[in-house]
């Protein structure tokens, strides 16, 4: 029998990996226009095993995968991504590539931020792209090699709507950590960061986001080194860190590994300055660019 009294005890067996899958598979019934009701009785399975497939609370043999997405219909793209994450196991750390494309299309990370009920996160030497204006993030994302106009575009755009997760009020508690060294560095335009500078400016107001400044006063330390991101969910759903490099990200959940990156935003926050001061740090700044901006285009003083 499928029905479970206690959805509570499978919510506390999900993983990072198992609740990426269980999206996948979720997405997939949906692209086929096809209700769980329906799939679950043409299989001959109960709704309450396509549900908890699609929640991560249960695995599965090969065979009931490779019979739903049959059933589906998927693409073969599509068969061996979820077949390649039901065979991984589960040891509390996992990487997933970028495939020539950008962190704000990885599913797992996106299904993560949006379930968080808070995030701490911090990026060394740019503005954390959750946080950025369109025209700072088109003038980070111009810097990568070999991409076309269509696919800056479609960047841009991914990047905008992966920023949909710090609004309303359903949206994580969060705190981003932003070395002044970023603010320093010039990304597009003076205009570009004056116009960057401002949004942050405002971001500071907003009731359930907190940006601060790590200034360059601070001096250095460990914790500086690398990005991150460490989400908490639910009681029911251990704490996730995701941090990445250039070809990928690593999601972590670990207890040890869990621990470092708390202990890395216990000393990022000892290091930055609260939100009101950090607000005046960005208004000094976009002065600054606002300033510059009235002067020699940037690309001439180059």
């Amino acid at each position: 029998m499928d029905a479970d009294p206690d959805p509570e005890h499978h919510a506390r067996l999900t993983t990072a990996r198992s609740r990426e899958l269980g999206q996948e598979l979720h997405l997939a019934r949906k692209r086929a226009k096809l209700t769980a009701t329906t799939v679950a009785e043409e299989l001959g399975w109960s709704p309450g095993k396509l549900s908890k497939m699609e929640h991560g609370w249960r695995a599965t043999s090969s065979w009931d995968y490779g019979t739903l997405l049959g059933k589906l219909g998927a693409d073969r793209q599509t068969r061996e991504r979820i077949q390649r994450i039901a065979s991984e196991q589960d040891i509390g750390l996992f990487v997933r590539s970028f495939d020539e494309r950008i962190s704000d299309h990885l599913m797992c990370l996106s299904i993560h931020e949006r379930a968080a009920r808070t995030m701490q996160k911090y990026e060394p030497m740019i503005i954390p792209g959750l946080l950025q204006t369109e025209s700072y993030a088109r003038a980070v994302m111009s810097t990568f090699v070999s991409l076309t106009v269509e696919e800056l575009d479609m960047f841009a755009a991914t990047r905008m709507e992966r920023q949909t997760v710090l609004k309303g009020e359903q949206s994580p508690d969060t705190t981003c950590y932003i070395h002044e060294a970023a603010l320093k560095t010039v990304m597009g335009s003076y205009r570009v960061m004056h116009d960057q500078m401002m949004r942050l400016v405002f971001m500071c107001g907003w009731r359930r986001l907190r940006p601060r400044v790590i200034p360059m006063a601070a001096g250095g330390h460990w914790a500086l080194s690398c990005g991150y991101n460490l989400m908490t969910f639910s009681r029911s759903i251990s704490p996730v860190a995701y941090s990445e490099n250039d070809v990928s990200g690593v999601f972590a959940e670990q207890e040890r590994a869990v621990q470092r990156f708390q202990a890395k935003s216990k000393a990022l926050a000892a290091l930055a300055l609260d939100v009101d001061r950090s607000r005046k740090v960005f208004s000094r700044w976009a002065d600054f660019y606002d300033r510059r901006a009235e002067g020699p285009d940037l690309a001439e003083e180059r």
